[in-house]
């Protein structure tokens, strides 16, 4: 499957919505199954992704000197749009790969964070690819991965992992 057909199925930015989290007594999770070799693909892909520098900080000189005169002066610096989103991904794959721990296979628990991470990790490679100032060709197997993984939280309904009785509220 080509990258154009795998990212033809993501679901646009302009009129998507996540559903309501919000469940009382406990922690919403979707529970899914992940192979540690879906997990492997998914670490690549995000190697790939965080390598990428959209706002050219990095290879552009002016841009890297604006940003250590700033940290110098006000003891701050450019910070890049793309940062927290991969904190959000990293932490991500460090959770599912806790779950797993160390099988070949196993349950995760997806919370409402981790969905909403598959989806900008999702749609930010899609924009990533299609950006003409940006060298992004990952792997359309490595894109497929990340969409089933995405498709199959996004399947699953919410489950609370730690009920708590009326009496503890």
């Amino acid at each position: 499957m080509s990258l154009e057909q795998v990212f033809g199925q993501v679901p646009d930015p302009t009129s998507h919505s996540f559903p309501e989290y919000t469940l009382s007594q406990g922690d919403p999770v979707r529970p899914v199954a992940v192979t540690d070799e879906e997990l492997s693909v998914l670490l690549s892909l995000y190697e790939q992704f965080a390598a990428v520098d959209p706002s050219g900080v990095e290879s552009n000189p002016f841009l890297r000197a604006t940003s250590s005169f700033l940290e110098q002066t006000f003891g701050t610096t450019l910070k890049r749009p793309d940062e927290q989103l991969h904190d959000d991904i990293a932490a991500m794959l460090n959770d599912f790969s806790d779950d797993l721990g160390g099988q070949s296979m196993g349950v995760v628990d997806a919370t409402p964070a981790h969905h909403r991470t598959l989806y900008f990790f999702l749609t930010s490679c899609k924009a990533y690819h299609v950006a003409p100032h940006l060298r992004f060709d990952p792997d359309a197997d490595a894109v497929q991965t990340l969409y089933d993984v995405y498709e199959r939280v996004s399947e699953q309904e919410f489950y609370l992992k730690r009920p708590k009785s009326v009496l503890e509220s």
